[in-house]
């Protein structure tokens, strides 16, 4: 965590213009919608996704005004389907505070939401670059499918390790990959540049998902959801999957019974998460990850020696690392 702060305050000045221009563009004549935008803003994540979009234009040329206005695009967009993702798991909190569905009730939520995904598209716009904007539309629709893939796996019980992967591929490592692409195009970076970082980006994004996905079988005030959350939608994630897959038939055929049969009580899901963690599930999440670091630091390594490529290595170790 220590590494990512100084991170985060190394690119402060950036971040600070980033955040005026999503403010700015948020901004509206509509007292109750600005009220509501205002309180959401103040209540910031990690903006990890904006930080890679800088970080990625100063590894292939300076921040100007396009990077700061491509970060505030995905930045807003990720804001949307945070807020569309709490309508739809009726979500009571998200980083300790009430979301805004529980406040302001779904329909307001939603229309909070599309107000986002509308102004992430107009800061795109502001940008000049067709392939930024291009990119905004691929990612929205990646995102929404990823979610409607989640949802079909869960009704129909797959399983299965690729399914998963698919999954948060698309509602995950989508978003940090059009993070680094839009940095690097902001700044006119190639194809033959950008290409193998966004491969990176691929797998930072794929290892925060599963890092997420750890969080639930562990209780953790910290991260803002109740152990067991997953479960309790019908999210078969890693560490359980590998559990099922791994262990004995008579063993596992109970505990896919317990999910098929869903409406799970709080033992129930607490036999689930010892079930996984008695299997090794949550070592071989780590193992994966690691792996994928390992991958992905062949990668950078190609790139020549800067302040950049040291914050990626370390954004990646944080990401296994962190505690919330």
């Amino acid at each position: 965590m220590e590494q990512f702060e100084k991170i985060r305050k190394r690119l402060a000045p950036e971040l600070k213009a980033m955040n005026e221009i999503i403010t700015d563009t948020l901004r509206t004549g509509n007292e109750m919608m600005n009220g509501i935008v205002t309180t959401y803003l103040e209540k910031k994540g990690k903006q990890i996704r904006p930080i890679l979009v800088i970080l990625s234009a100063k590894m292939f040329g300076e921040v100007n005004a396009d990077v700061l206005h491509a970060g505030a695009a995905l930045e807003m967009l990720h804001n949307a389907s945070l807020i569309h993702d709490d309508v739809v798991d009726e979500t009571p909190l998200r980083r300790g505070e009430a979301t805004i569905n529980r406040m302001w009730g779904n329909h307001v939520a939603v229309l909070v939401g599309d107000y986002f995904v509308s102004n992430a598209l107009a800061a795109g716009i502001r940008t000049g670059h067709l392939s930024i904007i291009s990119a905004l539309s691929a990612l929205g629709k990646e995102l929404s499918l990823g979610e409607i893939d989640q949802i079909c796996n869960a009704r129909e019980h797959h399983f299965d390790e690729a399914a998963y992967f698919m999954v948060i591929r698309k509602k995950t490592a989508s978003l940090f990959m059009h993070c680094v692409r839009m940095g690097a195009e902001a700044v006119n970076a190639t194809a033959e540049e950008m290409g193998p970082m966004v491969t990176y980006a691929e797998l930072l994004g794929l290892c925060f998902q599963i890092k997420d996905d750890i969080f639930d079988y562990y209780d953790n005030p910290q991260i803002g959801k109740p152990t067991g959350n997953d479960l309790r939608e019908g999210k078969v994630t890693l560490p359980l999957l590998y559990a099922l897959n791994r262990a004995d038939e008579e063993d596992a055929e109970p505990m896919r019974e317990l999910i098929r049969k869903g409406d799970l009580t709080v033992d129930e899901i607490a036999r689930l998460i010892e079930f996984a963690k008695i299997e090794g599930g949550i070592d071989y999440a780590y193992d994966i990850m690691r792996k994928m670091q390992e991958e992905a630091d062949a990668i950078i390594d190609r790139y020549p020696d800067s302040e950049s490529k040291t914050a990626f290595k370390e954004i990646f170790e944080f990401i296994i690392s962190r505690d919330r």
